[in-house]
């Protein structure tokens, strides 16, 4: 009766919390770099100030992610919630409000760490969910991510097609109107009999993620999620210059693209994910869909017309079903006093491969950038991408073969 009483205001709440933590994101990835510019330097520095400030804010939400999880186990989600929509809110108001350079690099830094609250989001979920159920749910959520990286980006590009700092202002506003929805709405899902005391040493990053892999039943996933984490974010960092590069894409067609990669996203995990888990066990799913995901990095890297890069994205259907089913199997295997530390510890080490990604996938793709137009070497970041899944199937296979036995 809990689960019921509880899900049946929450869930929709959590959904619409990470549509509009999609969409806040999504706003901003059209006008980031040239607000970075728009405080003078060649274009040398602009790439340079624009690594700080990705890098500042990724590193900040790899310490914070694991804090945020052990207080929610402690105090409850809400207020953990509650706090990130604030500080959410206006780190991007004052990122609107930023006069330097510095500015801009502090206020990211607070943005990076209000902005785990999707590891505690993750956490309500499994308060309220039942076991057999989470991979359905977390899918959910990943729908909302899907549809978030739909509407984000093209309302960021038309916002500042009229002034550059005006997305930040309605990211502002949108994280605003999710704490007062949260503040009238919201029910705690974590009743005190299951919550433990904070402690520092449980939200040491480091600490928490061997702690997670320690838990039964999860080990060798954390690698799974450490290489899957790196691939994609490889992939975010070298898409659009690997497409320029190769097929001479412009804009128009890289913004199609990364709507297509949402709608494909919202399509499979909000209406196939609970389909698939009626045939599919969520360890079957995860490493078919690690063998799919694998292949599309190939094909991607290989391709020798943009056409292509659609056609893969729309048969890579499998691979958008792997971070629901790991995240609904760790969960599982979590003591269900910990769950916001263990989806803070997967929080905090995906945010640290948001960190490496760039600094990997730049130099690949830098290395190949004076290629001719056309030529398969420019695919090397996504074959490195392909390597880094087989690895992952791999350590899953293990893993699974283990607990099995």
């Amino acid at each position: 009766m809990m689960f019921r009483r509880n899900s049946a205001a929450a869930m929709p709440f959590i959904m619409l919390t990470t549509l509009v933590d999609m969409v806040t994101i999504g706003l901003i990835i059209p006008v980031l770099p040239a607000l970075v510019g728009s405080f003078g330097g060649s274009q040398t520095d602009q790439a340079f100030w624009y690594g700080v400030v990705t890098f500042a804010f990724g590193l900040a939400n790899f310490f914070a992610s694991p804090i945020l999880g052990a207080l929610s186990d402690a105090h409850g989600r809400r207020p953990v919630l509650l706090l990130g929509f604030c500080g959410l809110a206006f780190s991007f108001l004052l990122t609107a409000l930023a006069t330097s350079l510095w500015m801009l690099v502090a206020i990211r830094v607070v943005s990076g760490a209000m902005q785990a609250n999707m590891s505690v989001s993750n956490a309500y979920v499994a308060d309220i969910t039942p076991p057999e159920q989470r991979a359905k749910r977390f899918g959910m959520l990943g729908a909302m991510f899907g549809l978030g990286f739909i509407l984000g980006p093209v309302m960021g590009g038309l916002l500042g097609a009229i002034d550059l700092r005006l997305p930040f202002f309605a990211a502002g506003s949108l994280a605003l109107l999710n704490l007062l929805y949260g503040w009238f709405v919201l029910p705690e899902s974590l009743p005190a009999e299951r919550r433990r005391v904070f402690s520092w040493s449980s939200a040491n990053p480091v600490r928490s993620l061997r702690g997670l892999a320690q838990v039964q039943g999860v080990g060798l996933l954390v690698a799974v999620i450490a290489c899957s984490g790196l691939a994609q974010f490889v992939l975010y960092t070298t898409w659009v210059l690997y497409t320029t590069f190769k097929f001479g894409w412009g804009p128009l067609e890289n913004g199609w693209s990364l709507a297509a990669v949402g709608v494909v996203s919202a399509i499979v995990q909000g209406l196939l994910l609970g389909r698939l888990l009626r045939i599919f066990s969520p360890r079957r799913l995860a490493v078919l869909g690690l063998v799919s995901s694998t292949l599309a990095y190939l094909l991607w890297g290989a391709a020798t017309e943009g056409w292509m890069m659609f056609a893969v994205i729309f048969v890579n259907l499998l691979g958008a079903t792997v971070a629901s089913s790991i995240q609904s199997i760790i969960s599982s295997a979590a003591d269900p006093r910990g769950q916001g530390q263990a989806m803070g510890a997967v929080g905090g080490l995906n945010s640290l491969m948001s960190v490496l990604g760039p600094l990997i996938g730049a130099p690949l793709l830098t290395a190949v950038s004076h290629l001719p137009q056309g030529d398969w070497r420019i695919g090397t970041p996504f074959f490195f991408c392909a390597l880094l899944q087989a690895v992952s199937l791999g350590f899953a296979v293990i893993h699974f073969r283990r607990t099995r036995a």
